[in-house]
């Protein structure tokens, strides 16, 4: 059977995966993620878990199609209800809001007892997520930030902390907003988007004081912080490597 192709996006998920990985990748829609994972990799075994009817049958057409129904199990239901408890090591949770994200790991937190990695890939508001998983014992190990049909995509994976404090278990502002790794790494969508991010900001500030609401003024203060942050951090290009 030839391997299928995936998004850009989906792949750089996948590459976060440990070798031998038995994950669940919740909200998965077509299952395409755990398929290709699982094609990539003979050891690999998967949950696909979707909450509704119709991408959990196109789920379900994926892996039938693909012949992988002994190692990718699809389930129907919310979040991580999907699973029982000590069952997946790594947990995926692609493509949604970054509320959304946290929502599914604040419910189903007594499925997580056993699971190593978490990797998210928030469509927006990544800070909440960095947030969630540092208050709950996972230190960032790796972040991505890619660019994919004119939208941004990053991508963090955390791992279970152990009683030795990682650098990174406890964050400020700044690297809860563009990322520890992030920082560090800054790959050429990191410019991109956060030079994007600044103008927004910009917008919203002069509309702000345009409104001249007194309520707005700590709102206002905050925002000009953070776009002055992003300034600082989309100007500092001589350390940047391609």
């Amino acid at each position: 059977m030839t391997q299928f192709n995936i998004s850009k996006r989906l792949k750089r998920v996948a590459s976060f995966l440990p070798k031998r990985a038995y994950f669940a990748d919740i909200g998965s829609d077509h299952a395409y993620l755990p398929c290709f994972v699982c094609q990539k990799d003979k050891t690999a075994k998967a949950i696909a878990g979707e909450v509704n009817e119709g991408p959990f049958q196109s789920a379900k057409d994926t892996v039938r199609h693909f012949e992988l129904g002994d190692r990718v199990d699809v389930r129907l239901g919310n979040g991580l209800e999907v699973l029982e408890a000590k069952e997946a090591k790594q947990i995926v949770i692609a493509g949604m809001g970054g509320t959304l994200i946290t929502t599914i790991l604040n419910e189903g937190k007594a499925k997580l007892e056993y699971t190593e990695q978490i990797i998210a890939q928030p469509n927006v508001d990544a800070r909440s997520v960095r947030e969630w998983l540092i208050n709950n014992g996972y230190g960032i190990a790796d972040e991505d930030l890619i660019e994919e049909n004119d939208h941004f995509y990053e991508i963090i994976s955390a791992t279970r902390s152990s009683n030795d404090t990682s650098i990174h278990d406890k964050l400020d502002t700044k690297q809860l907003l563009f990322g520890p790794i992030l920082l560090q790494k800054k790959p050429e969508a990191f410019y991109r988007k956060w030079r994007f991010e600044a103008n927004k900001l910009e917008r919203i500030i002069k509309q702000m004081k345009l409104a001249k609401d007194s309520n707005n003024r700590k709102k206002i203060s905050l925002f000009e912080k953070e776009k002055d942050w992003m300034e600082e951090v989309t100007n500092e290009t001589t350390d940047h490597d391609e």
